[in-house]
């Protein structure tokens, strides 16, 4: 088999309306797709069916639009998906407490489709996860539908490219990475995808694709961990990192730029690499690059807190007032999952200091259990703290502002590159020099 008779307009479902399905749902909506939206979470339900987003990335206009022309339907069940054509599985796939992957979202969707599995269907995953994955664990809960894969019903896997925040490359622009457990399967997602993306590029099987995805991030998490690495030796060195990185970008080739920053954030490359790791330690092997790159990953908001502590010239931040400005793990995004903000946080309370934040796309975040409130910054706020460190350099970041009332301003992003002002400023990557007032 194929493919599938198909209805006009075609119907499509996606399971997990997180940044990687709404994106995905909204997509197939554009291209003149019907598409059922399942989301267990019924907060998220009840927002959408009322027209609001809760990804800043995507406008309640887009949410509005949908609804409208009645082409999105958003459920938290999955009582109708024999209307689907096609399933795309966009659920989270996190690491445990003890830093294993963890698939109970996967194979709890997977258990709920198998039970309403339809000759023709195709199944689709887009999670991120180890190679083998899509056979191993996916296809044989599919299984028990009594349907055989290939023949009764098609499976797939295609990993998500999502990049939040950047506007450069819309999801349909980016190549798509296709492949299926049979040439039937992969012509079926192939033929279906071929509508909403510009390019495609199949595979030749999906433990293949499931690694395309982690080669991906584990280049990043290396990289971005070596620069890490790199500004601790400039600071030590009394370099300028910055400085130093635009000059070897002026090499055409063998050279690509990386940035250093208080950690790594997000979904993708702190998690991602780590299922990897687990998998090849089923085969006896590790990754050493892996693992040394999360260890540098994970001590950089501890890095920070010391050269905080260094140039308050203080041992101890007890009864200080730090203010930490952006709780998103990179600019310009309303996602503070995995963001190094969290663990600098909650580093600094550690020390004993009255830690307040301020992030212009999140209201509230959570720290061991309490809430807390973005500040509202004023000049009276900012002048009252002993150092404000700029962890996001969101295009919002009310820098006069700073440069002008903060006593000391840590800028770990290089924000403050060529601009003074009264506050001392500490620059991660620049030898951890500080510049001198204009006052």
């Amino acid at each position: 088999m194929s493919s599938a008779p198909h209805k006009s307009p075609r119907t499509i479902a996606v399971v997990g309306l997180g940044y990687v399905g709404l994106p995905l749902a909204l997509l197939f909506v554009q291209r003149g797709f019907r598409v059922l939206g399942i989301d267990l979470d019924e907060a998220k339900i009840n927002k959408l069916r009322n027209g609001v987003s809760y990804i800043s990335d995507i406008p309640d206009e887009a949410i509005q639009n949908s609804l409208y022309t009645q082409a999105f339907t958003p459920v938290a069940h999955y009582n109708n998906l024999y209307l689907a054509e096609a399933i795309i599985i966009c659920v989270p796939t996190p690491l445990t407490s003890y830093g294993t992957p963890d698939l109970s979202y996967l194979t709890q969707a997977a258990t709920e489709i198998s039970s309403r599995l339809v000759h023709g269907q195709l199944v689709v995953l887009e999670s991120s996860t180890y190679p083998g994955t899509t056979k191993e664990v996916l296809l044989p809960i599919l299984n028990r539908s009594g349907l055989e894969a290939g023949i009764g019903f098609n499976v797939a896997y295609s990993p998500e490219r999502i990049d939040p925040g950047n506007k450069d490359y819309p999801i349909e622009s980016i190549p798509k990475v296709v492949s299926g457990i049979t040439s039937s399967c992969l012509e079926r997602i192939t033929e279906l995808y071929g509508h909403i993306f510009e390019e495609m590029y199949p595979i030749e099987s999906t433990s293949a694709a499931e690694m395309v995805k982690l080669l991906e991030n584990a280049y990043r998490l290396i990289n971005i961990s070596f620069i890490n690495e790199m500004a601790i030796i400039c600071d030590a060195l009394s370099l300028n990192l910055w400085d130093i990185i635009d000059a070897a970008s002026s090499k055409p080739f063998g050279y690509k730029a990386f940035y250093p920053g208080p950690g790594i954030g997000g979904h993708c490359i702190p998690i991602d690499p780590s299922y990897l790791q687990w998998k090849i330690k089923q085969l006896g092997l590790n990754s050493e690059f892996i693992q040394l790159s999360n260890a540098v990953n994970r001590r950089m908001p501890l890095y920070i807190v010391q050269q905080l502590k260094k140039h308050l010239e203080t041992s101890s931040l007890s009864g200080f007032h730090i203010l930490v400005y952006g709780a998103a793990y990179k600019r310009d995004i309303a996602d503070y999952r995995e963001s190094p903000s969290l663990e600098l946080i909650e580093m600094l309370q550690i020390e004993g200091a009255n830690v307040y934040y301020h992030d212009p796309h999140i209201p509230s975040i959570t720290i061991n259990n309490d809430r807390m409130d973005s500040t509202e910054l004023t000049e009276q706020m900012v002048s009252s703290m002993n150092a404000v460190i700029i962890a996001t350099d969101h295009s919002l970041l009310p820098l006069d502002l700073l440069l002008q009332n903060a006593p000391l301003l840590f800028d770990t992003r290089n924000a403050t590159k060529g601009r003074s002002g009264k506050a001392q400023i500490i620059s991660f990557g620049n030898g951890s020099r500080t510049q001198s007032s204009n006052v």
